[in-house]
């Protein structure tokens, strides 16, 4: 799978709002991530980037298009999740390398978090 088709984003305001109630927090430095199971059968991602933590819009749009190629190339391994990505303001002060780190990091986490139980979250019983 190449790019970032549509049907591997979050666009609907009800499916943020899903994450944000019924998701689990993973934290990686400067960044954040809410993921709750989804019914697609593959991850899907979604970007909650803040004016407030970055004023200026090309610092909003280098994290988004960081955050896009991190998922590329790591969506084969995530499980069927759907994942909001959020940040705070020291990622200004990061470089491409590290943002990049720190999203391996989401992403490890996320991973083992969610393909323990066999997509049920870590220390739930499966029916």
């Amino acid at each position: 799978m190449t790019g970032f088709p549509r049907h591997v984003r979050l666009t609907r305001p009800a499916e943020f709002q899903r994450v944000f109630q019924h998701g689990r927090r993973c934290y990686e430095g400067g960044l954040t991530a809410r993921a709750a199971l989804n019914e697609a059968g593959y991850p899907r991602l979604g970007m909650a980037i803040a004016k407030k933590a970055l004023r200026r819009a090309h610092d909003r749009n280098r994290i988004r298009r960081l955050v896009r190629e991190s998922f590329r190339l790591h969506q084969v391994s995530l499980p069927a999740v759907d994942i909001v990505i959020m940040c705070r303001s020291d990622v200004l002060n990061m470089s491409n390398a590290e943002l990049f780190q720190q999203l391996e990091g989401l992403w490890l986490r996320l991973h083992k978090l969610y393909s323990a139980g066999l997509g049920k979250p870590a220390g739930t019983a499966l029916p």
